[in-house]
């Protein structure tokens, strides 16, 4: 099922016969859907149902099968730049040796390229995401010394980082304790109230 509440009529993601799988093989099928600009969107459904393969078709990483798609007006791969991400809590490496800081200023990796440096801009983009998401003060922590929730709001810091237009959060809320919850719904009305457009997967 999906649910949503939506400011605009120019779509931010149009699916029209859409299908979306691996290998040749279709996990998520017969999708037809326009979900406008500064909607925010829930995906909803349990383990198992395709929620994380559609995510994952907005961003081009899964196979379109069959139909058509048009992500912030042109094809999923063009449109990366401007989407920021939070995978499910259980598909990241917490014991990699990085601080938050360093988690986060990986968001903008995809629009500086590989060689071009942060730059004075870019940290006070990652200051202004860790503010955001109220972990500041722990910038200089080790990600994998974090609690759960805490990860996971680093994390939606480093989708926060680049200023993206949509955003997909997928089983965001998994494993979090109310305080840590509460945070993130209230960041989501925010950034739709700012004009993003948000997709959320939840059971």
């Amino acid at each position: 099922m999906i649910s949503s509440l939506s400011t605009s009529v120019t779509p931010a993601v149009a699916l029209r016969g859409a299908a979306f799988g691996y290998a040749g093989r279709t996990r998520v099928s017969d999708l037809t859907l326009d979900i406008p600009s500064g909607s925010a969107v829930a995906l909803i459904g349990p383990n198992g149902s395709g929620k994380s393969t559609l995510l994952r078709g907005f961003l081009g990483l899964a196979e379109l099968t069959a139909g058509e798609i048009e992500v912030l007006g042109t094809e999923p791969v063009r449109a990366r730049k401007h989407i920021g991400t939070l995978p499910q809590a259980d598909s990241r490496d917490a014991e990699l040796p990085v601080t938050l800081r360093q988690v986060v200023t990986m968001g903008l990796y995809r629009s500086l390229g590989p060689i071009r440096p942060v730059g004075r801009a870019g940290r006070a983009a990652v200051d202004h995401a860790l503010e955001r998401v109220g972990l500041a003060p722990l910038a200089g922590e080790r990600f994998g010394e974090l609690s759960g929730g805490q990860q996971q709001r680093g994390i939606l810091a480093r989708a926060l980082a680049s200023d993206p237009q949509l955003l997909l959060l997928d089983e965001p809320f998994n494993g979090l304790d109310r305080e840590n919850r509460d945070t993130l719904l209230e960041l989501v009305r925010e950034l739709r109230a700012e004009g993003r457009t948000v997709i959320v997967s939840t059971h």
